[in-house]
């Protein structure tokens, strides 16, 4: 079911971002999804986030992308049907300096 879940992560971010991460680690806890993924940056954002208002600009850009793709009912749809639960919640977030974004998926009821 991971590898399953990263994949359709990765794919879902390639289409909407224009990248996907280098690396995806995801863990099914409860009616938690956590993901953790590397490398998710562009040769552009690299470059941007040697300023501060760089950092600034990227930090908001890619979380409010982030949070507009859940937005889209066929992305959740995608998510609801691998796990056959209803998606109740998302988080994410990105450390610039690692690369590193999280993403937590709340469902309404624990993933097997």
């Amino acid at each position: 079911m991971e590898h399953q879940f990263n994949m359709l992560l990765r794919e879902v971010r390639k289409e909407y971002v224009g990248n996907g991460p280098r690396e995806i680690t995801t863990r099914f806890v409860g009616n938690w999804v956590i993901s953790e993924m590397k490398g998710n940056l562009t040769n552009v954002e690299h470059f941007m986030i040697s300023s501060t208002e760089g950092q600034r600009v990227v930090h908001e850009a890619r979380t409010k992308l982030v949070k507009q793709i859940y937005k889209d009912p066929v992305v959740m749809k995608k998510f609801e049907e691998l796990t056959e639960a209803k998606i109740v919640n998302i988080f994410t977030d990105i450390d610039l300096e690692t690369d590193t974004a999280m993403t937590v998926y709340v469902f309404d009821k624990p993933i097997n």
